[in-house]
């Protein structure tokens, strides 16, 4: 048996599957394809969450797009997390090429052009269906990992959202947040501190700035109503095609707070409300998050904790996590650890620090006999990957050097018009794109502070008439005993009135008379 026949059966053997699966492309040995060696995904496997990773321009966003394509033709929903902002061409098919056919030829199967199925949505101002969410549905805990909160500032989240529960404040956007902020160490600081002991006005001030660094990011468009339903994003349309959820993120690279803000409370929603599957024959949903570096960079510890801790468990309720990034190291080992499927298109070795990530990405892959793993990983061409994926048993399949197949959709972004017409025909665009502000914490407490300044005013008021009427009495008082006196001064005294009295005076004239006689 030749090398190339011994190639192939090793090939053949190692991603053979009895169930349903995606093909990939086929091996390579050396620079020659394999035809018909094809390197296949099982679809029960696929919740086993990967990794797509390679240097700029090497193609890992054609992988994505083929990956969900064909996850789409077995009638499994994706979310693309799209933040170079070239993916919305999968809903318009491919106009082939020559190299295209050439290049399925030496795959071992024809170039098939055809649209998909996409949903268009935005977390910002962009065209889209508007995702939100709104304070309460992050409850107090997954909100202080957000803001990075310490210990005591996050029991003070837990009683703001306590006190809200126990008072019927809906907590919805940003606004009502940094109200009940503002409110338990002014207003309500004696009623917050009678129910549930002093609250310190640094910590709330601490707080409220982390609110202001996201809301700066745009959480004040994120934050709100009306919710998402994550049940949205496992429709399929009438062809039974998955539908392609394509996240508009062009705008979110300088805003990385937002997007893990995003992204955790995305999954850690997804994880709360779908049902226990176990080893399901296929996912329920498959999501793609493109530069995730923007995921782990700016992660606290806590978050990182919290995002590693849900990729472990999110996989029993259906759901695959794809992470694509240029540099593996770019996701904590904690989560690479966790990958099934390892997707490693070229990396470039310019300084010494890209070759030791070169050696530390080789390590990822299992041992081959057929491949260097750590010269071949310099050498792959546009559209070449490694591949690895886990068997339907649990098992890593060979490492194979694998030509990729072409995406049959438009390898290209959708124009302006093209865009308006998706968004347009879109049943969800016009189910969440109406801005609701309902009555909630913020109008609720100033309606509340608005009474508790009406009574102080009034208390205020009274507290003056009466010390109003206090004065008039006293002043009263006073003028009465001065009219008192003068009367009394006025009055003339018994013994002078006899004194100066007439009779008297001609008696004693009477008397002195008769003296001087």
């Amino acid at each position: 048996m030749s090398q190339q026949e011994a190639f192939f059966e090793y090939i053949n053997n190692g991603y053979k599957t009895k169930g349903d699966a995606i093909e990939l492309g086929a091996a390579m040995l050396g620079e020659e394809t394999i035809t018909n060696a094809l390197v296949k995904v099982p679809l029960k496997t696929l919740n086993r969450h990967g990794l797509i990773a390679g240097a700029t321009g090497t193609g890992k966003t054609k992988t994505l797009q083929v990956l969900a394509e064909n996850l789409s033709e077995k009638g499994i929903p994706v979310l693309l997390m799209d933040i170079k902002g070239d993916l919305s061409g999968l809903a318009k098919a491919s106009s082939g090429h020559p190299k295209i056919d050439e290049r399925h030829q030496k795959i071992g199967f024809p170039f098939t052009p055809k649209n998909f199925p996409i949903e268009v949505l935005t977390l910002s101002e962009q065209n889209g269906t508007r995702l939100r969410a709104t304070i309460s549905e992050f409850g107090p805990v997954l909100l202080s990992r957000i803001l990075d909160l310490t210990e005591t500032q996050s029991g003070i989240v837990a009683i703001i959202f306590k006190y809200c529960d126990d008072n019927k404040l809906p907590l919805l956007d940003i606004k009502d947040f940094k109200k009940i902020l503002q409110y338990v160490t002014n207003e309500g600081k004696e009623e917050i501190k009678a129910e549930y002991g002093r609250i310190s006005t640094a910590s709330t001030g601490a707080i409220l700035r982390k609110i202001i660094e996201i809301e700066q990011q745009g959480g004040d468009l994120f934050f709100g109503e009306k919710s998402f339903d994550v049940e949205d994003l496992t429709r399929i349309d009438e062809n039974g095609n998955g539908i392609i959820s394509v996240l508009r993120l062009t705008d979110i690279q300088d805003k990385p707070k937002l997007f893990s803000t995003f992204m955790l409370q995305l999954l850690a929603e997804v994880y709360e409300t779908f049902p226990e599957q176990g080893d399901a024959e296929r996912p329920e949903l498959i999501i793609f998050i493109d530069e995730a570096h923007l995921v782990f960079d700016q992660a606290s510890k806590a978050l990182l904790n919290q995002i590693e801790s849900i990729v472990k468990l999110i996989r029993s309720k259906g759901i695959g996590l794809y992470f694509v990034t240029q540099n593996p190291k770019d996701v904590p080992e904690d989560i690479l650890a966790q990958l099934g499927l390892k997707i490693q298109h070229a990396l470039r070795a310019f300084t010494a620090k890209d070759r030791k990530a070169i050696k530390l990405a080789a390590e990822n892959y299992p041992d081959s006999e057929y491949y260097d793993t750590k010269e071949v990983l310099t050498q792959l061409g546009i559209g070449e990957a490694f591949v690895s994926v886990l068997n339907e048993k649990g098992i890593p399949t060979p490492l194979a050097r694998t030509m990729l197949r072409a995406p049959m959709s438009r390898m290209d972004i959708l124009t302006d018009q093209e865009l308006k017409t998706v968004i347009n025909n879109s049943r969800l665009f016009y189910k969440y794109n109406d801005n609701l502000d309902r009555e909630s914490a913020y109008e609720l407490l100033n309606a509340k502070i608005e009474k508790i300044n009406l009574a102080e005013e009034k208390a205020l008021q009274e507290a003056k008439n009466q010390k109003e009427k206090e004065r008039l009495a006293k002043e009263k008082e006073k003028e009465s005993r001065r009219s008192s006196s003068s009367r009394r001064s006025t009055r003339q005294d018994p013994f002078v009135k006899v004194l100066t009295s007439a009779t008297f005076i001609r008696a004693v004239f009477g008397i002195l008379k008769k003296v001087i006689k």
